[in-house]
């Protein structure tokens, strides 16, 4: 059976968990640093190829409009977050803060994306389009990774 975009939007989202369990139980260390970066580099990547993939399609089907104008919102509450915590020192308490509001947001948006937002989407796109937009959010994230690794 071929992949959907559901399915590859999954396994992003295990990664996006993984790495905020890891970040809220890190000290402020070196390692804090890494574990952020590499969240901010798989939240980024994901966004980017989710939005240009996804969103876009659903937000042109009436059912889609508003759920999709959520998620966006979600996406740029989270990268506000992350730009705030990009500019404040790992071991603060309002680091710490700006933390914890992030693991909340990410897993409230991850819960309402894959609980309601997929089975909307289900119902607009067809068979064929779920298999191709894999396929394209696969190549795009791949690609907005490699592009925010280097820097």
């Amino acid at each position: 059976m071929t992949e959907t975009i559901f399915e590859a939007l999954r396994e992003s989202h295990r990664i996006q968990r993984s790495l905020i369990r890891r970040l809220m139980l890190s000290k402020a260390d070196e390692r804090r640093g890494e574990v952020f970066r590499l969240l901010r580099i798989e939240l980024a990547a994901h966004e980017a190829a989710e939005e240009r993939y996804l969103y876009v399609r659903i937000l042109m089907d009436d059912r889609g409009l508003y759920p999709s104008r959520d998620a966006l919102a979600d996406h740029h509450e989270m990268d506000e977050l992350v730009e705030q915590m990009q500019s404040s020192n790992y071991a603060g308490r309002r680091w710490t803060s700006k933390m914890q509001k992030l693991s909340e947001k990410l897993h409230e948006h991850l819960r309402e994306e894959e609980k309601i937002f997929f089975q909307i989407s289900g119902k607009i796109l067809s068979d064929s389009q779920k298999t191709r937009l894999a396929v394209q959010y696969r190549k795009e994230y791949r690609d907005m990774h490699r592009k925010l690794e280097a820097g």
